[in-house]
């Protein structure tokens, strides 16, 4: 539970960030004359990104579900949490937030975005939600930063739900980018812009705390004992 939270805040602080990479997408979205049809396809270009997202986080869970089967997952959630705490504290130190060195160089890019044109094209909010559904997969150092949570989550269903609400926390920020880019400030964008790296450090020390595995309920369980329990109960 406590890392579902996690993702929610994690996300909600970070929307900044979305706003500088995402926002200029978001304030492409076609203006529909009918109010329904604009008001549901913000709705269905945020929903889009937070499945994708649930989506990426339901495979890392997996994959750390066979850490765990390995006897390590203890180990990657303290790696985890340590490498995401000194990539934030570098990102203080030097007073610039650049989540775009964590890009992967191999994703095909060019494709998403020519997708995401014609998906623009379509005007309509099942559109939309393609949009989301594509631009989720674009390369985002804040996104992989939070997929790290998804990594030590224990199992698929988790890593899905933890990642679907990290997209959630961005929701609210985002809409109403999407909607106008009027609502929020430049001022108040610096501001949660700022924020981004101190969300990222009390995440890192939640998955730090969590492989410690001290034995305190929702903040640092015994993981090992978790995943046993659930398991006897499914049996």
């Amino acid at each position: 539970m406590e890392l579902y939270l996690a993702g929610f805040i994690f996300g909600l602080l970070g929307s900044m960030h979305c706003v500088g990479m995402c926002g200029p997408i978001a304030l492409a979205l076609p203006v529909q004359k009918n109010s329904y049809s604009f008001w549901l396809g913000r709705i269905n270009y945020n929903l889009g990104r937070s499945l994708t997202y649930a989506l990426m986080g339901g495979i890392l869970g997996l994959v750390g579900f066979g850490v765990w089967l390995a006897g390590y997952q203890e180990l990657i959630s303290i790696l985890g949490g340590g490498l995401i705490i000194l990539i934030a504290l570098i990102s203080i130190i030097s007073g610039k937030i650049n989540w775009m060195h964590l890009k992967p160089i191999w994703l095909p890019v060019e494709s998403l975005k020519k997708g995401m044109g014609k998906m623009l094209r379509i005007k309509n909010p099942s559109g939309m939600l393609g949009v989301g559904l594509l631009n989720g997969f674009l390369p985002c150092g804040f996104v992989y930063v939070a997929l790290a949570g998804a990594l030590v989550s224990g199992s698929a269903i988790d890593g899905m739900i933890y990642m679907f609400l990290f997209g959630m926390g961005t929701f609210p920020v985002m809409f109403l980018v999407s909607s106008s880019n009027r609502l929020i400030s430049i001022d108040w964008r610096m501001r949660l812009q700022k924020a981004v790296p101190y969300a990222a450090i009390a995440l890192g020390i939640i998955l730090v705390m969590r492989g410690l595995s001290l034995g305190i309920p929702f903040i640092s369980p015994v993981i090992g004992a978790d995943m046993t329990t659930g398991e006897m109960m499914c049996h």
